[in-house]
């Protein structure tokens, strides 16, 4: 497929897990994409899967919960790409724990990354994307925005935030033509599940030492993960966003769409 030709598209958190299957899905497409993520590591580790789409790829360090970052790093992969299309809102952060043993500095830190940060980059992105082809925004939710997932309290508020907020762009942008929604991953291998991601490694979810498991007994795919795998490669949510961030996609505004294998039926 070639849906993204002379498509101009920003990706947070571009640095690793969902995020980089969502840079290489769209760069596959024929996208130009811009690639952002706090971790400079991690983006070199996008560019050196990019292979022969690489000309196509630029990146930037910018840290989605600082706002001066976020000014001046949408406003350069704007210049970059001579406009904007397509922004998808991946980064994100996972700290996991007991209510009572959760901080105030914890749970404030998520929110700020997640939802405050999905704000930031979406208006500093608005001007451009009015003026976009087929503009569309694809921000990340969570299946725990609408299921219990256990010690994940601050996690679960930012992503029913995102979603909420998903929805009151939609409406407000609509006539601007400017479609915005959104992906519930779960069961999907990722930076914050999977210990690989750069961004799992500076703040790791880590369940409480004393875990109920019993508690997770529910949250298990119906469908089945080759090779019998816990969580489901990233690529399974990057063919989504793909489909939503395109002019394929141009009457379906303001919804969310889960991808977790059948978890929550």
């Amino acid at each position: 497929m070639s849906r993204y030709t002379d498509r101009r598209v920003l990706i947070t958190g571009g640095g690793s897990g969902i995020g980089q299957a969502c840079v290489l899905r769209i760069l596959d497409e024929g996208g130009h994409v811009v690639a952002a993520d706090v971790s400079e590591a991690g983006l070199k580790d996008t560019v050196s899967k990019a292979q022969s789409a690489a000309d196509r790829l630029s990146t930037l360090v910018m840290d989605v919960g600082d706002e001066e970052s976020v000014r001046a790093g949408v406003a350069e992969a704007i210049g970059i790409l001579g406009g904007l299309d397509t922004l998808v809102n991946v980064a994100g952060i996972l700290r996991s724990a007991r209510l009572e043993q959760t901080t105030l500095t914890d749970f404030e830190r998520v929110l700020r990354i997640n939802l405050v940060g999905t704000f930031l980059v979406t208006r500093e992105a608005i001007s451009a994307l009015r003026n976009g082809n087929g503009p569309a925004v694809v921000n990340f939710s969570s299946t725990s925005a609408h299921f219990g997932h256990p010690y994940m309290s601050a996690y679960a508020a930012s992503k029913g935030g995102i979603l909420s907020m998903t929805h009151t762009l939609a409406l407000e942008f609509a006539k601007d033509g400017i479609r915005f929604n959104c992906v519930q991953p779960g069961s999907i291998s990722s930076g914050m599940t999977d210990g690989t991601g750069q961004a799992r490694q500076s703040v790791g979810p880590g369940l409480p030492d004393d875990t109920d498991y019993s508690l997770f007994s529910r949250l298990q795919p119906m469908l089945a993960i080759d090779g019998g795998a816990m969580f489901a490669d990233p690529s399974a949510v990057a063919s989504v966003v793909a489909m939503l961030g395109s002019a394929d996609a141009f009457f379906v505004t303001g919804t969310e769409v889960r991808v977790d294998g059948g978890t929550h039926m």
